[in-house]
């Protein structure tokens, strides 16, 4: 568990991010992170909840059409 810190940036609230955190994020200067609400909380993650959604369809789409795709490889 790690513990953020809020601070003044400007005008506005920055939270301070561990560097082991942001290394085992692989995360960088500039990178976006995305707060998901949840009824827990928030989760903060690198990743775009919207394209993981659109992955899962994806492959939900592949599995069901497999002999559609089998085919047309041929």
């Amino acid at each position: 568990m790690y513990t953020l810190k809020l601070t003044t940036v400007g005008s506005s609230t920055g939270v301070v991010i561990p560097v082991e955190m942001l290394r085992s994020m692989k995360l960088e200067k500039g990178d976006s992170l995305y707060a998901v609400e949840s009824p827990e909380g928030y989760t903060i993650t690198p990743y775009n909840p919207e394209v993981v959604r659109q992955i899962e369809r994806g492959r939900a789409f592949i599995k069901q059409n497999r002999e559609v795709f089998k085919a047309l490889a041929e």
